[in-house]
């Protein structure tokens, strides 16, 4: 058969609550030229029995079952699988608006020069929701094209994993690594390191379920310090590069657990700079603690500035202050919380 202009790349797990709705969902897709690949991770319940029904409704679908390996050798056997032009990853308890795989292989084929996009999400069920998931899904959707997305990389994940669609050849290229953070955080920042470019259609395409049995929250892999890690390795080999000095702009709960990341992988702050005026004038961490408004007295050839200082309003006021100081945000000073 000819290959799809899509393929779906979706890895199940014990999921026979949430299976049967979510692959319905890309059954139902507009854009008809796909092929769903969906690859049992050796579930224990019926998510495999009722996937090869679904199938036998749907030629487009395929289902491949193996010995349970986790996430990321599931993604790589289901990678390899994949014959489409493009790969669109999706889980087993999600949903696809009916448009999502039509609207993103219309970008992917108007930019060249993308490697990838993602969408915006909507986080369900609402009742359920955090204050810091929903502060999560506001910031996903706020990112519209690939210059926010590559200039927030270090703030959190920026693509939404289960909404990327990506162009085989480089998805084949780069693959899944089993590291000690998230997968899925390390593939984009690995890309985005490589120089690709990852946009998005700034329109929620997918429902993204948050509960206590996803992955992301019964794993260690996830937590918040695996973040940190993770955001710390791809710093201190992309932005601050052979730099072994840097100023760090934040020493909250955020900012502390960076530096100490950062101090393992032998990048050490020079400055911290605070607002805090009972930590203006310590040490901390063997760096001097000084006020934004001392940072124009020091030397022009200043190194890298970490803005780590946690929540969109801060943010804000930093890039602010930053523009202010004639300091530009990505050749002077990245944000990393």
């Amino acid at each position: 058969m000819p290959a799809p202009k899509i393929s779906v790349l979706v890895p199940i797990y014990n999921a026979e609550h949430t299976l049967e709705i979510a692959l319905r969902s890309v059954i139902s897709q507009s854009l008809a030229d796909f092929e769903c690949v969906a690859v049992d991770d050796g579930s224990i319940d019926g998510s495999f029995e009722l996937a090869q029904e679904i199938a036998k409704t749907d030629s487009r679908l395929r289902v491949i079952r193996r010995p349970h390996g986790g996430i990321v050798s599931t993604l790589n056997a289901g990678l390899a699988l994949c014959r489409g032009q493009y790969v669109a990853r999706f889980d087993a308890d999600d949903l696809m608006h009916e448009e999502r795989l039509g609207l993103q292989f219309e970008q992917l084929e108007r930019m060249d020069a993308l490697a990838g996009v993602g969408c915006h999400v909507e986080l369900f069920p609402r009742d359920e929701l955090t204050d810091g998931h929903q502060a999560y899904e506001n910031w996903l959707n706020s990112l519209h094209d690939e210059h926010e997305i590559y200039r927030d990389r270090f703030v959190e994940c920026p693509v939404a994993h289960p909404t990327i669609c990506l162009r085989r050849q480089v998805f084949e290229e780069f693959g899944y690594r089993d590291v000690n953070w998230p997968e899925d955080y390390d593939l984009v920042l690995r890309l985005l390191g490589a120089g690709f470019r990852i946009g998005t259609v700034p329109m929620r395409l997918l429902k993204w379920r948050d509960s206590q049995a996803r992955l992301s929250r019964r794993s260690g892999r996830y937590g918040a310090d695996k973040f940190v890690l993770c955001k710390a390795h791809f710093l201190a080999e992309d932005f601050l590069g052979s730099q072994n000095r840097y100023w760090l702009w934040g020493y909250g709960d955020t900012g502390r657990a960076l530096c100490r990341a950062l101090s393992s992988l032998g990048k050490d702050p020079e400055y911290i700079i605070e607002r805090h005026p009972g930590r203006i004038g310590q040490r901390i961490a063997g760096a001097l603690v000084i006020a934004p408004t001392e940072m124009a007295a020091l030397s022009k050839e200043r190194p890298p500035i970490v803005v780590s200082v946690a929540g969109a309003g801060p943010r804000a006021d930093v890039r602010k202050l930053a523009m202010e100081l004639g300091l530009q945000e990505g050749p002077d000073y990245c944000c990393a919380a």
